[in-house]
């Protein structure tokens, strides 16, 4: 099987990868005794999901071969599909893939070969999501109910469009807010500063220039002023609310340097939690039941 796209995957299926990631966390152990080979193919820079797939595969006993896209055949014109139909020949396993166009995975229909999409363009960002949902899991021990508002550039964020379907099938109340020219159209959109006595959970995202055509003028102070989580919009805060990001964090832009380690702040654990999360997606598509 894949993992493409949440929206593929029943809410009982979700809540497996869940509790398999809760339960590598506390302490469930795999070893595929470096039988098998998971190919990392990152077109895009990326820190955080391409090194927890890579230490989530070590974890989990696989071997690793990761692709650099600048010294590739990609330089002489070879097609995403043959790039990976390559990998898939020379014996490896599962693939993750992360590349810059929205649904690259439709144009890989004919591989024979496990993929765990690791973010496509604006799109999708399945397992952000989950790690996600394993931190408010954690945090809360249930979804139903629970207030999210997700604040920043909407329009541009795969982890925006993939959180705001899958939250609101396990029954959460979804918000968005920010600048009105990155607002997603069907989204719930409110007031920052109005919702944040009543949620839950502050999901903060950066601004993604790079996918940004025409950039007009940004200032980072003003940002901050208007959307960022600062001191006094962090003291209005529910005594049992929490806060999360995505990362790369831009401190000083969406959310105050000080606060980014806060006792609210969930962010670290996040990419902690990331690591058990793509251990269980792994595992799954390797032939897991």
């Amino acid at each position: 099987m894949n993992i493409v796209n949440l929206n593929d995957l029943s809410l009982e299926e979700i809540n497996d990868l869940l509790d398999e990631a809760l339960d590598f966390k506390n302490g469930k152990t795999v070893d595929y005794q470096n039988k098998k080979v998971i190919a990392n193919l990152f077109f895009e820079p990326s820190t955080r999901t391409h090194y927890s797939f890579d230490m989530a595969a070590g974890n989990l006993g696989c071997r690793t071969q990761n692709f650099e896209a600048n010294h590739s055949s990609l330089t002489k014109g070879e097609s995403l599909y043959d790039t990976c139909k390559l990998f898939e020949s020379i014996g490896c396993d599962a693939l993750v893939i992360r590349h810059n166009e929205d649904d690259y995975y439709k144009q890989l229909e004919g591989l024979q070969i496990p993929i765990l999409n690791a973010g496509d363009g604006k799109g999708n960002h399945p397992s952000q999501s989950l790690l996600d949902l394993m931190t408010i899991k954690e945090e809360f021990g249930h979804f139903e109910g629970l207030k999210i508002v997700i604040v920043g550039d909407i329009k541009h964020s795969r982890v925006a469009h993939s959180n705001y379907d899958i939250m609101q099938r396990l029954g959460m109340e979804v918000y968005t807010s920010g600048p009105l020219e990155y607002k997603e159209e069907g989204y719930h959109y409110i007031d920052f500063d109005e919702a944040l006595e009543e949620m839950d959970i502050i999901m903060l995202l950066r601004v993604q220039h790079e996918r940004h055509k025409g950039e007009n003028d940004f200032s980072k102070e003003d940002y901050h002023l208007r959307y960022g989580l600062t001191l006094q919009r962090y003291q209005k805060l529910k005594d049992s609310a929490i806060i999360m990001h995505p990362a790369p964090v831009n401190r000083g832009v969406e959310i105050s340097d000080e606060l980014v380690e806060s006792e609210k702040s969930r962010i670290f654990r996040q990419m902690h939690n990331g690591v058990f999360v793509r251990m269980a997606m792994i595992h799954k598509v390797l032939g897991h039941e």
